[in-house]
C-alpha cells in the first residue's frame, strides 16, 4: 500500500476531473491502483471469497466510469467517498444475492433488499468501509510522518506504538535511556495526530 496510500486520502480533484476522459488511461490506472486494496478489503471483511472481491473491484470501477460524468463535487450532494463507498456497498450486495436462490418468496434476486440478503446488513458494511478508509488515513499520515522525522525516532515510536514492545526491551534494544522512548513516542504521535487532522480537512 505504501506508494499509492497517500493518494487515497483525500481524494484529489483534479483525478476526479481527469477520469471524465474515458481515454485518459493513465488517470484511470492511477484510480485503480489508488483504490482497488480498499475496495477488495472491505469485500473480503463482508464475507466474500477472493473471487467474489476481485468482481467487486472490477465491476465498483467499471460502475465508476459510467457515472463519473454525473458525480459532482458539490458537498451538498455527498462526498466522493461516500458515493464510492455505496456503489461498493451495492456490487457487494450482488454478489451476495448469486448465492442465494432463484427467487426469495415473491421477490426476485435483483430486487431483495440489502436486508434480506444473509450476511449483508447495510450498516455492517457502512462500519466496514470506514474503518477501511480511516486505516489508510493512518497509512497515509505515517507514510508522511516518516518523512519529516528521524529514522531513529520513528524506528522508536514503531517499536513502542506499534509493536507494542514494553519501554524497557525498546531502550534496552535501541542502547537508548526510557525517557528518550517516551519523548520520541509522544512527538511521533502528536506529529501522526496533526497530519490525520489536516488530511481529514481535506477530505472531498
Amino acid at each position: 500500500m505504501v506508494g499509492n496510500v497517500e493518494k487515497l486520502i483525500p481524494t484529489r480533484y483534479s483525478l476526479l476531473s481527469r477520469l471524465q476522459n474515458w481515454d485518459d488511461q493513465e488517470s484511470w490506472k492511477d484510480f485503480f491502483d489508488t483504490y482497488w486494496r480498499l475496495i477488495y478489503s472491505v469485500a473480503l471483511k463482508a464475507g466474500l471469497s477472493e473471487q467474489e472481491a476481485q468482481d467487486v473491484v472490477q465491476e465498483t470501477v467499471i460502475c465508476v466510469a459510467k457515472d463519473i460524468h454525473k458525480f459532482k463535487r458539490d458537498r451538498t450532494l455527498g462526498s466522493f467517498k461516500g458515493w464510492l463507498r455505496n456503489i461498493t456497498r451495492w456490487r457487494i450486495a450482488d454478489q451476495l444475492r448469486k448465492r442465494m436462490p432463484d427467487s426469495v418468496g415473491e421477490k426476485t434476486i435483483a430486487e431483495c433488499p440489502l436486508e434480506e440478503i444473509p450476511d449483508c446488513d447495510a450498516h455492517s458494511l457502512d462500519l466496514l468501509w470506514e474503518e477501511e478508509w480511516q486505516q489508510n488515513l493512518f497509512d497515509a499520515a505515517i507514510e508522511r510522518v516518516k518523512r519529516q522525522v528521524k529514522e531513529e525516532q520513528y524506528q522508536i515510536f514503531d517499536l513502542y506504538a506499534v509493536k507494542k514492545w514494553p519501554v524497557g526491551k525498546v531502550a534496552k534494544t535501541l542502547g537508548i535511556s526510557a525517557g528518550r522512548v517516551y519523548l520520541a513516542k509522544h512527538r511521533v504521535a502528536a506529529l501522526i495526530k496533526k497530519e490525520i487532522q489536516r488530511l481529514e480537512n481535506r477530505r472531498v
